[in-house]
């Protein structure tokens, strides 16, 4: 299996770094990692399986994450969409397949939204409605910031870009998946019940028992059978 490195320009001399997991044939995939994530551990087996099941897959760190540039707290909902156009675009699929974990599936979402070439969206616990972060917007209001265990930090830019943008507002015509579990104490599998209600295209929405936000290595076997099976019957 052939993996390249690639540093892609964004703005103002910043990159994302992105890896493009090569299959022959023109399917492609593109991941999309969640909110205090990077593209490696369970991206990396992502990718190879979609290369077995022929989709050219490309995994990257959005900015202030991983090996990207940037500092976190200047990332914002803007400037996730940004680099995934970036990462795109350096590509140059005619057409491809989003997948957001958490916050990332809010990024797919949202950017299907703008982008004709998207030919289905497929999350996994995805951050749809912008309550789930009232917590994090508290914190901010109180104390200027909020801090998160990492040390990564968000400020008020992350909220004035992120109350632009409303998932009742997105309208979508192709299929789309949410994969959540029955326990997420992070994002409220009801939030995806309610969210697939709202479109009139082809839905896929599978719950897994007993998992939480983050799925086990069994959990993950299983929603990657279904995300391909899924894909295959589009």
């Amino acid at each position: 299996m052939t993996e390249t490195q690639h540093r892609i320009p964004v703005v103002d001399g910043e990159a994302v770094a992105a890896v493009h997991h090569e299959a022959p044939g023109d399917d492609w995939i593109v991941f999309c990692h969640g909110f205090l994530s990077d593209k490696t551990g369970s991206y990396e087996h992502r990718c190879q399986r979609a290369v077995e099941e022929g989709y050219n897959a490309v995994r990257f760190d959005f900015r202030g994450c991983g090996e990207s540039d940037g500092q976190f707290v200047d990332q914002t909902l803007s400037a996730k969409l940004a680099d995934l156009r970036a990462v795109v675009d350096q590509f140059g699929p005619a057409s491809y397949v989003l997948f957001g974990s958490s916050f990332g599936g809010k990024v797919a979402f949202h950017a299907a939204a703008q982008d004709g070439r998207v030919d289905a969206v497929a999350t996994r616990a995805p951050v749809t409605y912008n309550r789930v972060f009232d917590a994090y917007r508290q914190a901010v209001e109180r104390d200027g910031e909020c801090q998160f265990d990492t040390g990564d930090r968000i400020d008020r830019r992350f909220f004035d870009d992120f109350d632009t943008y409303s998932f009742a507002a997105i309208d979508l015509d192709i299929p789309l998946a949410f994969f959540h579990g029955s326990d997420d104490a992070v994002v409220d599998v009801a939030h995806s019940f309610d969210a697939a209600a709202q479109f009139k295209t082809d839905v896929l929405l599978e719950t897994f028992a007993s998992e939480g936000h983050r799925f086990s290595r069994e959990a993950e076997t299983r929603l990657l059978e279904r995300l391909f099976h899924w894909l295959e019957t589009q």
